[in-house]
């Protein structure tokens, strides 16, 4: 049985990022030793998109209101792109200390967030 997911973002400055993840999106962790951060997610949901390549994958945060959210965020100091509307939701990015984007986004579609996977 499937218990869980295990997301990795790869970094050009792992331990920058995960700085970021710790203390400026508040993310809870462990350390699974030598101080390498786990960190827990909020509730996921994943879709499947056809691409031309295989392995590409992206990150995306959820929100309810995402102009409240880029403007706790440009209060940590968070730079964030344009919001770019599309027909499944309102999206920005974010830049990582590390140099890599993940995105925030707020659905204009029904979310899989709580219905159970049994």
């Amino acid at each position: 049985m499937i218990s869980g997911a295990h997301v990795i973002v790869y970094s050009k400055d792992a331990n920058a990022d995960r700085a970021f993840f710790r203390d400026v999106l508040g993310l809870k962790s462990v350390d699974a030793g030598h101080g390498w951060l786990i960190f827990a997610l909020p509730p996921a949901e994943t879709a499947l998109h056809p691409s031309d390549e295989n392995g590409v994958h992206e990150l995306y945060f959820i929100c309810d209101d995402l102009k409240a959210e880029m403007a706790s965020l440009a209060k940590r100091n968070v730079s964030c792109s344009e919001i770019h509307e599309t027909r499944w939701g309102s999206i920005t990015k974010m830049r990582l200390p590390g140099g890599g984007d993940i995105g925030l986004y707020q659905p204009k579609h029904p979310t899989a967030i709580g219905i159970s996977s049994d």
